[in-house]
């Protein structure tokens, strides 16, 4: 496979994640990113730890899709993510939800 091939092949991939995000982000109430991924899910819990004096994050999800081109099922029934990194939580409102058509 060459390079412009593979470059293609994820031009490609990316297009159809968007537009299945496109399709799906109407179902979930929130969004949340950390530095590795991007959810929307229906239920989240945030909470601080701290363990020999280091701040974490331990983020729990249920009901979520996941953006990640490189996962056969997005879709994933309960998630559970341990960060000392950045933790981004929002609530969708209903305007957020329309994405723009093309």
């Amino acid at each position: 496979m060459s390079a412009e091939d593979l470059e293609k092949y994820e031009t490609e991939m990316e297009l159809q994640l968007y537009r299945e995000y496109r399709d799906v982000v109407g179902l979930f109430r929130y969004v949340v990113e950390t530095e590795r991924r991007f959810y929307l899910t229906n239920h989240v819990d945030l909470d601080v730890r701290s363990a020999d004096g280091e701040v974490y994050f331990e983020v729990t999800m249920s009901d979520a899709w996941v953006w990640d081109m490189y996962r056969p099922a997005r879709f994933v029934k309960n998630v559970k993510v341990v960060t000392f990194k950045d933790v981004n939580v929002e609530e969708l409102a209903k305007s957020d939800l329309e994405v723009p058509t093309d």
